[in-house]
């Protein structure tokens, strides 16, 4: 049933296919892909700055243990969303190990001289900005490390360093051709950086600063005449929030990002921090059994809402705290901001529909981009929003708000891309009076717009798109994407099966293939003419899918689609007795407290 390929005959078939399906097709390739060591990670100090880096934050150690400089000398600064946060717990449990920890609020007291610093999605937007670092310079921070963030702050960090503050830069963001005059920068994406992997989201890049200081050492040294021991490998229980960055940061879970994200489970799943485990029982996720869904859907959106919210330092607060009682209360906050937050997203995605309605009669292919902006909307939701447009549209979408006054305040926004073109390509090609500023991904971007520039927005962003179209220069967002040959809308899967194949020998099989995000999606399996015996819609709001059937022997197999009913589909009357092809994943589900083995609805198309 299954391509069989020499190179791979140890396993079996259906491994191999899955191996072939992600260009795996030789012995030594699928020994790596397997074989997750820490032991195999790359040396830190190949970043370059590495060295100069943490020699700095040494000196400042040093400092801070002699009384020499005031104690709030070191900030932490890091963006505020699901790299960026987690990425400021690693640093900040480090210093913590080391006793420059404490407690922090808001950012802005003293916590045994180390300072953590979020900035207001909303008012202060991405990256540094100036009047925060004229701020920490009038509060006597000589030391900023930044986190996620700071690669593009040229005119901010010369600020900083003007006014005696060195500043070292920790990103993973694309470096533009004029960097930051900063103290040091660790970034692999550095033109001139030799480090091997070049797609650490912006915790992985921290973590590889933590891992060159725990081996630095002068630092061992000094850590040693104060009595204070690091263990050799004390550093993996950091993994845990590298492996939240890791999958929620969608960077591709190949080669170091793989080892990332296989710890990060497994001290995730044992971690003992109580604002977690407090998180964990308001979502109902078994600690014991948490997977790469429950960190995508679950945790990380929480993560984001504090910085939507306007709250981004509840984020911080809640992985980092060691309160039990001030866990419980941040968990319910969380939550109940995520909760707020979907509601305004809701509200939003149905005004811009009802906007492109009135727009356009209907949106053909001629239309490359959507463009929608209302001073009145928040840019801090709009992120989300265009992700869901991108879904449902399939094509770039570009949504712009006011941030601050609406007299005064700056047009900012964010894009979303369909996989087919790199958002980064596209604000490169537009002309550069229309962006006052912009930065991001392949797949995801943010930027800010001159006021009298806003009316020539979405026709530039055209003329961008016709031009890199007409110059063959749009690309795939996973570099090395190829075409299967498939219709557009039709899933490609990875294998096809039958029901009978839904056994815990096949889910041992794809088990081995984990873990799973972007460049090693869960694999699709396509079933074909399947009965339905029963078409179900559950859950308080009946938006969740049920698909019943039986394989030969009688016994019962479901599929679940979440925020799915019969519409999500070309065959719009799913019913019992219909004849279809079942598009699938396969996963084990502990929701009732024991192991089920049960189908997740990718697709479903009439036979």
């Amino acid at each position: 049933m299954f391509e069989s390929q020499s190179q791979l005959s140890e396993y079996p078939e259906l491994l191999r296919q899955l191996l072939s399906r992600r260009g795996i097709k030789t012995t030594q390739a699928a020994q790596d892909f397997f074989s997750i060591d820490y032991a195999k990670g790359h040396d830190p100090y190949l970043l370059k700055d590495m060295r100069k880096g943490v020699e700095r934050i040494t000196q400042a150690i040093r400092q801070c243990f002699e009384g020499v400089l005031r104690p709030e000398q070191i900030l932490i600064f890091s963006d505020y969303d699901h790299d960026g946060v987690p990425g400021a717990v690693v640093l900040y449990d480090f210093f913590k190990k080391i006793g420059l920890g404490g407690k922090s609020e808001n950012g802005k007291n003293d916590i045994g001289g180390v300072r953590v610093y979020i900035p207001q999605r909303h008012d202060e937007g991405f990256g540094l900005n100036r009047e925060a670092v004229e701020g920490f310079a009038r509060d006597g921070v000589k030391l900023m490390i930044t986190i996620d963030c700071g690669i593009t702050d040229v005119e901010e960090v010369a600020l900083a360093q003007k006014l005696g503050m060195d500043v070292i830069i920790t990103d993973h963001h694309i470096a533009p051709d004029v960097l930051p005059p900063a103290y040091a920068i660790i970034n692999p994406k550095q033109s001139d950086c030799e480090y091997p992997e070049k797609m650490l989201c912006g915790s992985g890049v921290i973590f590889k600063v933590v891992q060159a200081l725990v081996t630095h050492k002068p630092l061992r040294n000094l850590l040693a005449a104060r009595d204070i021991e690091i263990v050799d490998g004390w550093e993996k229980w950091l993994l845990d929030m590298v492996g939240i960055a890791t999958f929620s940061d969608m960077v591709p879970l190949l080669g170091e990002n793989r080892i990332f994200a296989h710890y990060g489970l497994k001290v995730l799943r044992k971690s003992p921090r109580a604002g977690l485990a407090a998180l964990l029982r308001k979502l109902k996720i078994d600690q014991r059994y948490l997977s790469e869904d429950d960190i995508g859907f679950m945790i990380s959106p929480r993560i984001n809402a504090a910085s939507r919210m306007g709250v981004p330092m509840d984020a911080f607060k809640l992985l980092s705290t060691e309160d039990v009682s001030q866990a419980g209360a941040l968990a319910e906050h969380l939550d109940h901001i995520n909760n707020e937050r979907k509601g305004k997203v809701a509200s939003l995605v149905k005004e811009i529909r009802k906007i492109l309605a009135e727009r356009f009669e209907k949106l053909s292919a001629e239309v490359s981009v959507i463009v929608a902006g209302n001073p009145n909307w928040s840019p801090a939701l709009l992120g989300l929003v265009a992700g869901k447009l991108v879904e449902e549209y399939d094509r770039p979408v570009f949504l712009w708000g006011r941030d601050g006054d609406e007299m005064t305040g700056t047009i900012k926004g964010s894009c979303r891309s369909n996989g087919k073109i790199s958002l980064v390509d596209v604000m490169n090609a537009t002309d550069k009076k229309v962006f006052k500023d912009f930065g991001g991904h392949a797949g995801a971007g943010g930027f800010s717009v001159e006021p009298e520039q806003i009316h020539y927005f979405q026709t530039e962003l055209e003329k961008a798109l016709a031009s890199l179209s007409t110059k063959n220069d749009l690309k795939n967002l996973v570099e090395g994407q190829t075409d299967q040959g498939q219709a557009e809308d039709t899933p490609q899967e990875d294998a096809e099966i039958s029901l009978e194949d839904v056994t815990w020998q096949t889910y041992t099989l794809v088990e081995k293939m984990a873990p799973f995000g972007m460049a090693n999606p869960k694999p699709i399996f396509r079933i074909r003419d399947v009965i339905l015996d029963a078409v179900k819609l559950f859950g308080k709001e009946k938006n969740h899918l049920e698909l019943i059937t039986k394989n030969i022997a009688g016994k019962k197999l479901s599929a679940i689609g979440f925020f799915m009913t019969e519409d999500n589909f070309e065959n719009k009357a799913l019913r019992a007795g219909a004849k279809v092809d079942l598009f699938v994943t396969m996963e084990k589900s502990m929701f009732r407290g024991f192991p089920e083995l049960r189908l997740r609805i990718v697709d479903v198309k009439s036979v």
